[in-house]
């Protein structure tokens, strides 16, 4: 046990105080942990000890981490931001008089577009693979359906309750998103159709009508894992023939790009994906660029024609002997 281990305690409390999601609690908590460790490196026993070049040092380590390979930016971004968060707790209950991550700044991230984005045409084959004559299809079709319409993160779906659809209005509540912030999404009306039908005739047979929160479940009646919503998601590409990799972010690319494609306002769709920064939103806006072009270079008449011509050019020369 480190000397810092009822400092993490109390830490993790706050943060469960404060509405974090379970997610984000693992994790500051493990890379504080990783930050403890190089303290006890240094044989530094008493958190005041620590100072500003001291995170310095810890910051440059991680950035020159090669083994097995280089941390990301946004891994380094994450070890910095729990430390920031930890000793910003510390200060506030009066356990360190001077915040030393009081100027400690994050790298900058990198702005990479979403790597797999699905055509409209893909999405729905992936749709329909669920066999609708069984009680599993029929979730599984649910699941998908709200993938495509809301743009929700895979431990948000596994964290949905019963109590968050309301299907009258087409609204789905998420509940401590990510950086524990809720959010309420319109539901299109194909998946306000699949989730009614899922819950009243699907969920009460697998749930035996005990009284279960949890949104989805398996046929043993309990909470349906990440991991089975990923195999949910990556079974049904497969079968649909994609040769894609396909995961549930996947289908949260494909959404909020359809959107910012169609017209959606920026600052709509960044609030439906629980985005604290428009930037990121920002993203799909060029990824709804490069699709555009894509699409323009495939169906322009001008650019479907292929037939080799001699390029007809302006006659400069013709031009400047004029009478």
């Amino acid at each position: 046990m480190t000397p810092f281990a009822d400092l993490l305690f109390a830490f993790k409390e706050h943060l469960r105080v404060k509405n974090y999601s379970p997610a984000t609690i693992r994790t500051y908590s493990d890379y504080l942990q990783r930050f403890f460790s190089f303290l006890g490196r240094k044989e530094i026993t008493d958190i005041r000890q620590v100072s500003r070049q001291l995170l310095k040092d810890y910051q440059l380590k991680l950035t020159e981490h090669r083994d097995p390979k280089p941390y990301t930016p946004a891994t380094i971004g994450l070890n910095i931001r729990a430390i920031k968060c930890f000793f910003e707790y510390l200060e506030k209950t009066n356990q360190v008089l001077i915040n030393p991550a009081e100027h400690l700044k994050e790298p900058k991230k990198e702005s990479r577009l979403p790597r797999v984005v699905l055509s409209k045409e893909e999405a729905m084959k992936i749709l329909e693979q669920p066999n609708l004559s069984t009680l599993r299809g029929i979730r599984d079709r649910a699941i998908l359906e709200v993938f495509y319409s809301t743009g929700i993160r895979l431990e948000e779906m596994a964290g949905l309750t019963i109590y968050d659809c309301d299907l009258q209005g087409g609204f789905l509540r998420v509940n401590k998103g990510k950086f524990a912030k809720d959010r309420v999404i319109p539901l299109g009306r194909h998946a306000v159709r699949f989730l009614k039908e899922y819950i009243t005739h699907a969920r009460p047979k697998q749930t035996k009508n005990r009284p279960l929160r949890s949104l989805f479940v398996n046929r043993e009646g309990l909470p349906l894992s990440k991991v089975m919503i990923q195999i949910i998601v990556k079974s049904s590409a497969r079968a649909a023939g994609i040769k894609k990799k396909v995961t549930p972010h996947t289908f949260r690319h494909s959404f909020a790009t359809e959107l910012v494609r169609n017209g959606a306002d920026i600052t709509a769709v960044q609030k439906m994906l629980g985005h604290s920064d428009l930037r990121v939103t920002q993203l799909y806006t060029r990824v709804a660029g490069v699709e555009v072009k894509r699409t323009h270079s495939r169906h322009h008449p001008r650019e479907k024609d292929k037939a080799d011509r001699e390029e007809i050019k302006p006659d400069v020369e013709r031009l400047y002997h004029r009478e």
